[in-house]
């Protein structure tokens, strides 16, 4: 057996999302202990038989030693975790869940290197990265620096794979960095501005992957694959270009390849179309327990396609071992009848979105008609005020959720009350005379306002047709809106035809999610609050004008937008507390006062359905997409069975 030492890392940035701001930082481990590797189960005949090297020679020199404090304990080998998921494409949570990233987020929304064994920031502008001894992709091949030279030079760089060039993400003030391999495991990138967004997004549930499995890829690359063998693959895929080819195969974050080597805990065995994804433990996984065990502890991750109605029946009949996705809040009760006979606990964990649900009027809508109300804030305002959140409270929340904007949390330091109450109170009256101020005076005989070109006042609210509760939210707000003269209908569709129509300025308006992190800090980068994705279903041409620097999409219009973009820029320029903090506020007053998005309510509770034996689940959690991927944070690999 081989020995290894471990310590603690220095945690990069406390109470922070980012380490722009952070100079001289180091993250490293410090000797402190030696203990012996034990044989996973499951491979001790493959490893007998000659078919799988031995643990010890499977891990990296210096693995990632988890130590366990609280209520975590350490775990055994071995069973099966089931879960469901509403479609196939649902496979990528793999990945999600799986959370191995080159630094991720713990507990504590604290970014930690995992897959590094070590990261250097100076000025915020220089990050180098230290690399594992010995790490191995998950088919045994070696994992270097020239994983991720392959990447930058041979993937971003190169036209014909993206013709756009280097993610938005790898650009500061629209430079590219300095990319430099100093040697096998060290790799460094340099901009000539700091860059505050590189580690966050390095982190996210979706994470920016800057490396790739060259061993792999190259097959399909025409810099490295012979002319004769790639016109044999491009004619047996029936591909006409080679970049199509290798934008099919390398699927680092869908996850629907299982012959793409990787570095999460579990390998996806299961190649689409599939109703059942089978993952299996990766043998070369970079992390084990203080007592040498390597991780995950559990042996196989299962994914089992339902339909997402079914789900929480299917959940509550006790068919899966860890449950979150497709349950709502009104399924609580539900759920806490049937745990005795289901032989599971509902756990309560807390949503750290800025709102539960929100609306968000589309204001890039093609109509010119329904463009220039969009962009009237007294018509954000008016129908904000005739949302009566309290009876949507009431009558789905059980009063227990927070009604007001889309803003941060009250646990958050930079909570105000003005910014979650501003126009979100329940006020009919005020909502017609504004209406009225439009020039919406009109009424045809079903008591419908009638819009200047004599339509109708009908705003159809899109969903992604994946969520019973808010189609529940709507039907209530389409009453409430009814006694303003304002009709809703509800547009279900596919989740990427939702998107499709919102990008594309078909819909007038949509629901979701609010803000992903409702409990940043100054030190937040504040991207949400401006236009900086096609994301934001509020302007998605806005934002993917500045995701493509300008090749696509609309620069924004508004003096507002265009306000939120300086300052989000500016934030960026200062590294002062004092002046990231103004900002902040300045932001978040001006989203408080315009209404880009209607929020509803926050502060809902996720139901988790955790089945007996399954163990080192937290009973108290936050679940949020990003930051901490869902289950991500609390890293799934340290969960095991114990029946």
């Amino acid at each position: 057996m081989r020995k290894l030492t471990y310590g603690a890392f220095a945690v990069l940035c406390k109470g922070s999302l980012c380490l722009g701001a952070i100079a001289g930082v180091v993250a490293t481990g410090t000797p402190v202990m030696a203990i012996d590797y034990l044989e996973t189960p499951l491979f001790t005949d493959k490893v007998a038989a000659g078919e799988l090297p031995a643990v010890g020679d499977r891990l990296p020199k210096d693995p990632s030693v988890v130590q366990f404090t609280g209520n975590k304990q350490i775990g055994r080998h071995g069973g099966e975790l089931r879960t469901l998921i509403g479609r196939a494409k649902d496979v990528r949570l793999l990945v999600v869940y799986g959370y191995a990233r080159l630094v991720g987020y713990n507990e504590k929304i604290e970014i930690v290197p995992d897959i590094l064994q070590s990261i250097e920031v100076k000025e915020g502008r220089q990050f180098t990265f230290k690399l594992r001894s010995g790490h191995k992709w998950s088919d045994g091949h070696p994992f270097t620096t020239e994983d991720f030279r392959y990447w930058w030079e041979d993937v971003a760089l190169n036209l014909k794979i993206s013709p756009a060039g280097p993610p938005r993400l790898m650009l500061s003030d629209g430079q590219p960095p300095k990319f430099e391999v100093l040697d096998k495991t060290t790799v460094r990138y340099t901009w000539p501005k700091a860059n505050p967004f590189f580690l966050p997004r390095l982190a996210g549930a979706s994470p920016l992957f800057i490396y790739r499995p060259a061993h792999y890829l190259n097959q399909y690359h025409g810099r490295y694959a012979t002319p004769g063998e790639l016109k044999k693959q491009l004619k047996k895929h029936r591909t006409r270009s080679w970049a199509s080819l290798h934008n099919r195969y390398d699927n680092m974050y869908r996850f629907d390849n299982p012959d793409l080597p990787t570095l999460q805990p579990w390998v996806n065995n299961s190649r689409p179309p599939a109703t059942r994804f089978i993952a299996v433990r990766n043998p070369f996984y970079h992390r084990v327990d203080t007592q040498g065990r390597q991780l995950p502890y559990i042996d196989n991750f299962v994914l089992l396609v339902s339909d997402g109605k079914l789900i929480a029946a299917k959940a509550g009949t006790g068919e899966v071992d860890l449950q979150a996705r497709n349950l709502a809040f009104n399924n609580l009760t539900f759920l806490r009848e049937n745990e005795a006979q289901g032989g599971f606990s509902t756990y309560l964990w807390r949503i750290a979105k800025g709102a539960h649900v929100a609306l968000y009027p589309n204001l890039n809508v093609a109509d010119p008609g329904w463009s220039k109300l969009m962009r009237d804030v007294r018509f954000r305002r008016a129908l904000s005020l005739a949302v009566d959140r309290n009876s949507i409270n009431e009558s789905l929340f059980f009063g227990q959720a927070l009604e007001g904007n889309n803003t941060l949390l009250p646990n958050s330091p930079l909570y105000r009350e003005i910014y979650q109450t501003q126009w979100a109170h329940y006020d009919p009256d005020l909502a017609n005379e504004l209406l009225d101020q439009i020039g919406l005076n009109k009424y045809d005989d079903q008591d419908i306002r009638l819009m200047p070109d004599g339509r109708p006042l009908e705003i159809i609210i899109e969903t992604a047709g994946e969520d019973a509760e808010q189609v529940d939210v709507l039907e209530l707000i389409a009453e409430s809106w009814a006694e303003v003269g304002v009709k809703l209908f509800i547009k279900p569709s596919q989740r990427e035809v939702f998107r499709n129509r919102i990008f594309s300025g078909q819909a007038q308006m949509s629901i979701w999610s609010g803000l992903e992190n409702g409990v940043a800090t100054a030190a937040t980068i504040p991207e949400e609050l401006a236009p900086t994705s096609q994301q934001q279903l509020m302007w998605p041409k806005w934002g993917q004008y500045y995701e493509t620097s300008g090749k696509a999409g609309e620069a924004p219009d508004m003096p507002e937008a265009q306000e939120l973009s300086a300052l989000a820029t500016k934030w960026v320029d200062v590294t002062d507390p004092v002046q990231r903090e103004e900002i902040w506020h300045r932001m978040l007053s001006i989203h408080a006062e315009n209404i880009f998005s209607i929020g509803v309510v926050s502060g809902v509770q996720q139901p988790v359905v955790v089945k007996h034996g399954l163990k080192n689940v937290p009973v108290d959690g936050i679940y949020n997409w990003d930051p901490g991927a869902h289950f991500g944070i609390y890293r799934p690999d340290t969960f095991w069975i114990d029946r």
